[in-house]
């Protein structure tokens, strides 16, 4: 731990003397900026600041860094690990105002844009003109592209076409100490060096503040066809995913939802469109898009015969725009329904695909083990399940000494089935402690050695990722 210092007024000073107005410490927007989507925690910052321009976040880093004041960058604040949480007060550093979209080259397939844009207003734009940027996490309507490359955003369309990492190929980033550089080149190929802008992306906001994203565009597919499969056995559902990429097939979507996961959204939602039979276990949503809808139906075809191996219910086959648009919405709050059933918690497995029915099972094991309820749902064309392990009757005391108990324990048979603890959420705050699970402590102490390179002093995002000593 470094030795941090408290804002003080002649820090106030100087921060209003460089951003006026976007200087912020009344208690309204302390607190506004001191939570994310994270469960209910909240840490109030010392003051708030919201610059516009790179040179003056450049001068808050310099200054920051030289007084030891600790700095964390902050974004939407959707995210679900703590990342964005100012859990030694300090600088709430929101970069809310660089929401611009540079320029969209067209010729090269390339968008310059800042990190404070709206993915979903980034996607609608670039869509335009009939370009592609397919990483979508379930809150793209309200997430900024800085924080999905902070986090090395998915998504549903990610088992396709990959993941934030895979079209980011330029930087501009400030450094802890102030000073400003690019990670890389605007270019697609690039040997020069150390890859210091994949460094950057998934550091969750501990090594640079993002100013300038340069990602790369594909042509935007012109068809899709939906369909909704309704398994007996979640088991069966999983193990179905699998059977699905061996017969040659690649979907642009491929979402798994327990039985749970969907009748609490369709209540919270209020949309009952869906008919949700008793012996439902669970339904996958497979997608698949492209540019030529015969070779789209040929691809339909051949995963119904996938299926036919499978015991499912009747497949509904979204017949019109509005249906998949319903479809793909329940899809997208079953968080927000879950949040709203119970207090939780919420981990982000991701194992190879083959052993999703695995998973499953020790998920389901290990809850009921401790007398815990879970709710299954993710991207299983991945192998990443959300597991929501719910509350509901448990007593606080139960429920606070078991939960690290079993989470340990789904997360080491996780790493055993050849997993990872998180697949798109960050480890941020809630998820370091399990950090020596995935990796040896060799390998821990080269990120701590990295991190101390990027920022001497440590005032970067401090409490992240690493547990603390």
């Amino acid at each position: 731990m470094h030795p941090f210092q408290s804002v003080a007024q002649k820090d106030i000073a100087f921060f209003k003397q460089l951003l006026g107005d976007f200087c912020h410490t009344n208690q309204e927007q302390l607190a506004t900026y001191g939570h994310d989507e994270t469960e209910d925690l909240l840490f109030l910052p010392e003051v708030v600041l919201r610059p516009d321009t790179v040179e003056q976040v450049s001068e808050i880093m310099r200054y920051c860094n030289e007084h030891s004041i600790p700095v964390t960058p902050s974004g939407a604040r959707t995210g679900l690990s703590g990342g964005a949480l100012p859990i030694h007060g300090g600088v709430a550093l929101s970069m809310e105002r660089f929401n611009r979209i540079l320029e969209i080259d067209e010729k090269n397939h390339q968008v310059i844009t800042e990190p404070g844009v709206i993915t979903q207003v980034l996607q609608d734009t670039v869509r335009e003109k009939g370009l592609f940027y397919p990483p979508d996490p379930a809150s793209k309507g309200s997430c900024f592209i800085g924080g999905n490359v902070s986090e090395n955003s998915g998504g549903p369309k990610a088992v396709k076409y990959g993941v934030t990492k895979d079209y980011v190929l330029n930087l501009e980033v400030v450094l802890p100490n102030g000073d400003v550089i690019w990670t890389g080149a605007n270019v697609l190929k690039n040997a020069t060096g150390y890859n210091l802008t994949q460094l950057i992306v998934g550091s969750e906001g501990t090594l640079a503040v993002i100013t300038k994203i340069v990602l790369k565009l594909i042509p935007h597919p012109t068809h899709d066809l939906l369909m909704l499969v309704p398994f007996f056995s979640a088991e069966k559902a999983c193990e179905a995913v699998a059977s699905i990429f061996r017969a040659g097939i690649t979907p642009s979507g491929l979402e798994f939802m327990e039985r749970d996961a969907l009748t609490w959204t369709q209540k919270f939602t209020g949309d009952s469109s869906i008919h949700v039979a008793e012996n439902h276990e669970a339904h996958l949503l497979i997608e698949v898009d492209g540019f030529d809808p015969d070779q789209l139906m040929t691809e339909c075809e051949r995963i119904m015969t996938v299926l036919e191996s499978f015991e499912t219910d009747e497949i509904l086959f979204a017949d019109s725009e509005a249906q998949k648009n319903s479809l793909w919405s329940l899809r997208r709050k079953v968080g927000e329904a879950v949040k709203s059933q119970s207090i939780y918690k919420e981990e982000d497995t991701v194992v190879p695909r083959y052993e999703l029915p695995a998973l499953l099972r020790h998920v389901k094991t290990i809850c009921k083990e401790y007398g815990l309820h879970s709710v299954c749902y993710g991207h299983a064309g991945d192998g990443n399940l959300h597991v929501n392990i719910i509350r509901g009757e448990l007593s606080e005391d139960q429920w606070e000494k078991d939960l690290p108990i079993a989470i340990r324990k789904l997360f080491t048979e996780v790493v055993k089935l050849g997993g990872t603890i998180s697949g798109e959420h960050g480890i941020g705050l809630v998820q370091k402690d399990y950090m020596d699970i995935a990796f040896p402590e060799v390998a821990l102490d080269l990120m701590r050695s990295i991190k101390t390179v990027f920022d001497t002093k440590g005032i970067l995002n401090p409490g992240k990722i690493f547990a603390e000593n």
